[in-house]
């Protein structure tokens, strides 16, 4: 508008009043009016086109930086929840709002509790594993947040209220709450100084052990001393509160050891002996359930091959009354696409239609898709691999990570499996719409997932969001605008005469019909009805 009014600035009739008779005082102020706009140049225009430019640059960056941290515009949402109110668009004191408004809260404590963030039963070896990878990358593979959640954890399953009858356990539970590395394996050298102690030799095994060969040995001293403690404590542990609460720290720090021995077996090759120890471990101890040590066996007996044990433990497992994952989702449709998979061809099923098992493995694939619909990205190597984090997030991106990177190979030695994966996964999509509304076989798609995720993966990973949220219409009708005036202000400070002949032939087009349909109607109607009409 700032460009076509300095093309079309020529002297114009200035009235207050169409009624009053032209006098000195209207020319005088014609004259003065057509003087101004006569004198300004042409740099004050791309001045003043330049300056909207930019303001509609600062908007355009603002919205994008509200967009990208929030995950919505700032000017829908001050429209919606300020504008719209003012304007009689939303009534409170009805009581269907009331109801939705309920609603609403009802949906949001529900994906927050969705949302609850759990101990990855794969998590690898922060000495032997995580730093390796620090020290050949320079690059560190776990956030804060994560490492504070695994304290957190360790606080818990690893200390008491009777610590401070034993130096070593009050000292290593001191060391749980270090946030140096360094001051942690200070106290646990320190502890073992003083006696004996598991958990010491579990920070070690942990931390320190540059190698799974290492950190095996260390958890065997643990062993050792973490079994002695648990016969004391199981004696004693009728005999008090506090012992009750020592038998159950024991507990937990023997069933720790026993199921980092079986993965360090499980690393080192030691499969057959890997899937014993976990047998046994779930056996003795059938309530521990929060370890998800069942996760681990499905992966050793995948690595075996041992398709019928899969399948049995799936039977216990995958049941509606128990919380899924990634692991036992995918691993279900795994096993179904093994049955048909090796014969599976895309043109074949189009033209003869879909047997009844490739039915049951497209079906079982659309489950494991809407459950965590990252994960295919990963198995089809669609999207890079990192180290899992400790803690994963259900049905987000931190848990299709952990479930990828021990499950792609399983995945590859099931000829065609990744083939009839690649076909049918983006057919879950058309079965929810609105997976944030609602799931079909699942509760609705968690919308906290992004940010949950972005605390626990590091920087460096792009994080996966699904589904994908589009652009707002504000940021993109600013970005036009932005561009637009930037270049029409371009364009007439280098060419003006040019730009005002455009503007003129624009604009002339532009009304072209209109005054067509002016000069038709005055042919029609009589001369003098104009006349009469604003005299009226």
């Amino acid at each position: 508008m700032l460009f076509l009014a300095y093309v079309l600035r020529i002297p114009f009739r200035y009235t207050d009043n169409p009624r009053a008779a032209p006098g000195p005082a209207m020319f005088g102020t014609e004259s003065s009016l057509s003087m101004f706009l006569n004198t300004l140049t042409p740099k004050f225009y791309v001045a003043l086109t330049g300056t909207s430019s930019l303001i509609s640059g600062l908007i355009l960056i603002f919205e994008w930086w509200y967009f990208r941290k929030y995950g919505t515009s700032f000017i829908e949402q001050v429209s919606v929840s300020h504008l719209r109110p003012l304007l009689g668009g939303v009534d409170n004191s009805s009581p269907n709002n009331s109801n939705t408004s309920n609603g609403d809260a009802d949906t949001n404590r529900q994906s927050v509790s969705e949302c609850k963030v759990w101990r990855n039963p794969l998590n690898l070896f922060r000495g032997a594993e995580y730093n390796r990878y620090t020290w050949v990358t320079g690059r560190e593979p776990l956030t804060y947040y994560d490492m504070n959640l695994s304290a957190q954890d360790h606080q818990t399953f690893f200390t008491c209220d009777s610590d401070h009858i034993r130096p070593a356990d009050a000292i290593m539970q001191k060391a749980w709450r270090e946030r140096n590395p360094q001051a942690r394996i200070s106290a646990a050298h320190e502890a073992l100084e003083l006696e004996d102690c598991a958990t010491a030799y579990i920070l070690l095994a942990e931390e320190e052990a540059t190698t799974i060969v290492e950190a095996e040995k260390l958890f065997k001293q643990a062993l050792k001393v973490g079994e002695g403690c648990y016969r004391r404590s199981q004696q004693l542990q009728h005999h008090g509160s506090q012992y009750e609460a020592q038998h159950r720290r024991d507990t937990n720090v023997l069933v720790y050891i026993k199921r980092r021995l079986a993965m360090c077996s499980r690393k080192l090759g030691r499969t057959k002996e890997a899937v014993k120890m976990m047998r046994d471990l779930m056996k003795e101890f059938p309530l521990l359930s929060m370890f998800n040590i069942h996760e681990n066996l499905l992966e050793s007996l995948l690595e075996l091959q041992n398709y019928a044990d899969v399948q049995a433990v799936l039977a216990k497992y995958d049941d509606i009354s128990l919380p899924k994952s990634a692991t036992i989702c995918y691993t279900a449709a795994l096993l179904k696409a093994r049955a048909v998979s090796d014969k599976f061809s895309p043109e074949a099923a189009s033209r003869r239609g879909l047997s009844t098992a490739e039915m049951n493995a497209v079906e079982a694939i659309h489950r494991a898709v809407e459950f965590n619909p990252h994960v295919p990205k990963y198995l089809l190597e669609m999207k890079s691999l990192i180290l899992p984090p400790e803690h994963i997030l259900k049905r987000g991106d931190s848990e299709a990570i952990a479930y990828a990177f021990f499950h792609l190979q399983h995945w590859k030695r099931v000829e065609g499996a990744l083939n009839l994966l690649h076909c049918t996964w983006e057919g879950t999509f058309r079965m929810i719409p609105y997976p944030l509304e609602k799931g079909h076989l699942f509760y609705p798609y968690p919308i906290c997932t992004e940010t949950a995720d972005r605390e626990l993966l590091p920087m460096f990973h792009e994080v996966s969001v699904y589904p994908k949220k589009e652009l707002p219409f504000f940021i993109l009708f600013t970005a036009g605008l932005c561009s637009f005036t930037a270049m029409l202000a371009l364009l007439t400070h280098q060419f003006p005469e040019l730009m005002g002949v455009f503007a003129k032939a624009f604009l002339s087009t532009l009304f072209a019909p209109l005054n067509f349909i002016m000069d038709k109607v005055e042919s029609i109607l009589p001369s003098g009805l104009w006349h009469q009409l604003t005299r009226i």
